[in-house]
């Protein structure tokens, strides 16, 4: 068992490609949300599950970060657009 003192730091060798899960209501709003978050970089989306009734949906979105701060910075992005639901 760890105690505090230990830290574990994840190394992550930038750039790197990253994939978020974004979950949401509306399939082709949360596209072209993810479109406007890249606004011009290259990315790749593709579709991933859907829930059972059909209500929200999971795209895949896959990036190339150059960097930690790039990363969260679009992570939070995501996360503050009103037609996205959940960030993984």
């Amino acid at each position: 068992m760890a105690n505090k003192d230990n830290t574990c730091t994840l190394q992550i060798d930038y750039p790197c490609q990253w994939l978020y899960k974004v979950i949401g209501s509306d399939r082709e709003k949360l596209r072209q949300a993810l479109l406007e978050i890249v606004s011009g970089d290259s990315c790749t989306i593709s579709p991933s599950n859907s829930s059972r009734t059909g209500k929200y949906h999971c795209l895949n979105f896959e990036v190339t970060v150059k960097s930690e701060k790039q990363r969260n910075s679009i992570y939070l992005a995501i996360k503050s657009h009103p037609h996205v639901k959940i960030v993984l």
